[in-house]
């Protein structure tokens, strides 16, 4: 029996670009090549996907000056790779494909839709767990449904903005002072920000509004910034790790914090409240089934002062970089990142049992 063909699909359109390769190139290092034949594919930010030689060239960005150029056939008869070189083409068969995708075109449904219409096992949530995960507001509506705490919040569309008075007077009479202002659909914190007063959110609606057509306004949770990692789903039963602890930098954990900012850390198993973790654990896995989630997730939330669990967010292909808090969550329950992958590879393959 020969090796098991996985592509590796990385880099992207959305502005984690470079996160997705920094992630890309951790799990590429800690797949068994004895066991796996990897063809590795990388997505530029104008979304030209080209096949790459080797980890080193993600590493150091060389990949975007490959020449061979590569599509996976929708053609779910084929179940194949066509790689391209000038006048010449190849159709090469694929066994199961790793998405290393963060945020837009990769995290929100996209590519998922794509390797379901080829029908080509792959790593990670199908397409509803992954568009509803991506879009902030309809992950709020869902979460509602489960009587789960998290964030009181207001929608807004770009489009409202027009009207800016009437948009802050709705957001003034739903909250007091201070409120964050997220995109709806943006991975990585990307257009985050903390208004203390009506002109910074005016300002920060209008930086939202560049990510994303629709913007939540939330009130502001004074609490610990907490995360939770799951794996499991469809026929496989769903696990949570331990829980691991932000302690941003920045006056809370946007993009610059979370990857440039080396202040920034991550703690394991941190003391919490009474019996929070626990509390953390069981509602991670409620909120990845309500989604239907399978493979992979985190799962982020708050915890309070008096130990209050208040539900943020969920990310279905959570990085992987050095410092990610997923593979660190699940080596700190005895699971190496070596071991990760293979359980990630071999679930992503049962996929159309």
């Amino acid at each position: 029996m020969g090796k098991i063909r996985v592509v590796v699909l990385f880099g992207g359109q959305s502005s984690e670009h470079v996160v997705s390769c920094m992630s890309a190139a951790n799990v590429i290092d800690r797949i068994d090549q004895e066991k796996y034949e990897l063809l590795l594919i990388g997505i530029t930010e104008e979304g030209r996907w080209i096949r790459t030689e080797c980890v080193e060239d993600i590493r150091s960005g060389s990949w975007r000056d490959g020449t061979v150029s590569a599509v996976i056939s929708p053609d779910a008869t084929e179940k194949c790779v066509i790689l391209m070189d000038g006048e010449s083409a190849e159709r090469v068969p694929v066994d199961v494909v790793f998405p290393v995708l963060h945020g837009l075109y990769g995290e929100d449904g996209t590519v998922q839709g794509l390797l379901e219409l080829a029908k080509i096992p792959y790593v990670g949530c199908g397409v509803l767990a992954s568009a509803v995960s991506m879009d902030k507001l309809f992950t709020k509506i869902i979460v509602d449904n489960l009587g789960v705490r998290q964030a009181e919040y207001e929608p807004v569309t770009r489009e409202q903005l027009a009207h800016m008075e009437a948009v802050t007077e709705r957001i003034e009479g739903h909250f007091s002072y201070p409120v964050f202002i997220k995109p709806s659909n943006a991975g990585s914190s990307r257009g985050v920000s903390k208004a203390e007063n009506r002109e910074e959110l005016k300002a920060g609606l209008l930086e939202a509004a560049r990510h994303d057509r629709k913007i939540l306004v939330e009130e502001a949770i004074m609490g610990r910034e907490v995360e939770c990692a799951v794996f499991g789903g469809g026929a496989e039963e769903v696990v949570a790790s331990g829980v691991g602890e932000i302690l941003a930098a920045a006056e809370f954990y946007d993009f610059e914090a979370k990857y440039y900012n080396e202040e920034s850390r991550t703690v394991t198993d941190p003391e919490l409240p009474g019996d929070a973790a626990e509390r953390i654990r069981q509602t991670a896995v409620s909120v990845f089934r309500a989604v239907d989630g399978y493979g992979l997730a985190r799962v982020d939330f708050f915890v309070t002062e008096d130990g209050e669990v208040v539900f943020n967010e969920i990310n279905t292909l959570p990085g992987f970089t050095a410092i990610s808090m997923y593979p660190m969550l699940w080596e700190a329950r005895g699971v190496s990142k070596e071991e990760l992958v293979e359980k990630l590879i071999a679930h992503g393959l049962k996929r159309f049992d």
